[in-house]
């Protein structure tokens, strides 16, 4: 069987840089077609070097990369509508604070993400997937662009929202907040999605434990993922108390990989675009209490350990 063909949408970000590196370490099952990127944690100029960073970092250890690595096209660096937020709080002033990981020798490649999105789905209808994990503006803009985007996409993946708390109000997680009438773009497609919000990735989390076992892999990759869940940890001890960290994006990837690992059900999706508490909330029609046809997968549970097992034994696949 061949791989699937993805396009990872993305705001580097530490978890979305696991991410990357967790899915260019599954080349039999993932062709990553090209990296895509937007405005999201730290604002598009540093989401774009992130990318190209964590590449080059991959290509470093991984051979079967050096002359197969996926190019980087940059995106949205606002919203459509609302006034642009930022995480800096969360990520630090680089996106990626922690591990030293030097500047990429390669450079973003012309053209919008947007764009590119549109010609690799009808390059190859009902083909590749597309895991947004950071705002949905591109994907959003990609949709009003070319009407016949959604039914050629395969299924979209994508890190957001919840089914119950926020991250950044009490009712938004921090994806959807960031462009939520874009978010509504994309649920209102009729594209196949699967929704990770924090009520599943909060599952994940990167314990000390977790994360010394990948300190401890031969691979320099090892040390350096290691190091980013260990700022990624301090953000949250602080703010939350916990002595672990959420791994939100790499879960979008491990369900292409290993779909057993997590529970879905099928339910109706809005977005809150309406000024208030509630902006940037997902509605989930758990109950189906309205009425209204199913359009997403929202996931519920997933195996924490094998979830850490499949991502750590990958990770272990890059070279010293």
């Amino acid at each position: 069987m061949s791989a699937r063909r993805i396009i990872i949408d993305c705001d580097p970000g530490h978890d979305d840089a696991v991410a990357l590196l967790l899915a260019l370490a599954s080349p039999d099952e993932l062709e990553l077609r090209a990296v895509t990127t937007t405005f999201g944690n730290v604002g598009l100029l540093n989401t774009t070097r992130n990318a190209l960073r964590v590449l080059d970092l991959a290509a470093r250890h991984a051979p079967w990369l050096r002359d197969n690595l996926p190019g980087v096209w940059s995106g949205a660096d606002r919203p459509l509508l609302r006034e642009r937020i930022s995480a800096e709080n969360v990520h630090g002033n680089t996106g990626l604070n922690g591990p030293e990981i030097p500047d990429a020798l390669s450079v973003a490649r012309s053209g919008h993400a947007a764009l590119r999105l549109i010609d690799e789905v009808l390059s190859a209808p009902g083909e590749v997937s597309i895991l947004p994990i950071g705002p949905l503006t591109n994907l959003a803009l990609a949709l009003r662009l070319e009407p016949r985007l959604a039914a050629s996409i395969r299924e979209i993946v994508l890190m957001g929202g919840s089914l119950d708390l926020g991250n950044t109000t009490p009712a938004a997680e921090f994806n959807i907040l960031c462009d939520p009438h874009a978010a509504q773009v994309v649920f209102d497609c009729g594209a196949p999605i699967v929704m990770f919000g924090l009520n599943l990735t909060h599952q994940a989390m990167a314990t000390r434990e977790r994360v010394q076992a990948l300190r401890d892999l031969p691979t320099p990759v090892g040390a350096v993922v290691a190091g980013l869940l260990e700022f990624y940890q301090a953000h949250h001890r602080e703010r939350y108390g916990w002595d672990a960290a959420p791994l939100h994006d790499p879960c979008t990837v491990a369900y292409l990989l290993e779909p057993g690992l997590f529970e879905t059900r099928a339910m109706n999706v809005s977005v809150e675009t309406l000024p208030g508490p509630s902006f940037g909330r997902t509605n989930a029609d758990y109950w189906n209490v309205t009425g209204l046809a199913a359009n997403a997968e929202v996931a519920l549970s997933l195996d924490a350990q094998a979830f850490f097992r499949l991502l750590t034994e990958r990770i272990a696949r890059y070279s010293a």
